[in-house]
């Protein structure tokens, strides 16, 4: 089974996209890899560890965004496609963290940095971009039923 690996700002859409009831599906369609849930010690290594055995087992692995994983990730040759907002799309995306109950601090971190962080994605090499428009989640850039 190939193994698409999606690296996903938050917001997008991963966690809900990996709720998706495809239990009618012969395979594990996705899993969303949380970051926040690995050992800081020995991190990124155990995160891209972790998400090297999956691949064969699942068919798109939602991963972390962060510089430090994508880094990983190209220096372990790991294709990747990277999905994030449009620069301008910072309020609709705040908007989306208060709906779903972020906490202040996060809101606020990605608030401040929001320009930086996206404008470092743009310029991100070695993957695929999907810029997502407004309105859009990765359901609507991911299709369901594709053989990927």
């Amino acid at each position: 089974m190939r193994t698409t690996l999606v690296s996903a700002f938050p917001g997008t859409g991963k966690t809900h996209y990996c709720k998706t009831d495809l239990s009618f599906l012969p395979v594990t369609w996705a899993v969303d890899i949380d970051s926040s849930t690995f050992d800081k010690k020995d991190f990124p290594n155990n995160y891209i560890e972790h998400i090297k055995n999956n691949i064969g087992n699942v068919v798109y692995q939602f991963i972390s965004s962060h510089e430090d994983v994508r880094t990983a990730l190209v220096n372990n040759c790991l294709m990747f496609t990277l999905v994030y907002p449009d620069i301008s799309l910072k309020e609709e995306y705040i908007e989306r963290y208060k709906n779903r109950g972020s906490s202040e601090e996060f809101i606020k971190l990605i608030s401040e940095n929001w320009d930086e962080w996206i404008t470092q994605l743009t310029k991100q090499d070695y993957c695929k971009h999907i810029v997502l428009k407004k309105g859009e989640f990765i359901s609507d850039v991911i299709d369901l039923h594709s053989d990927n």
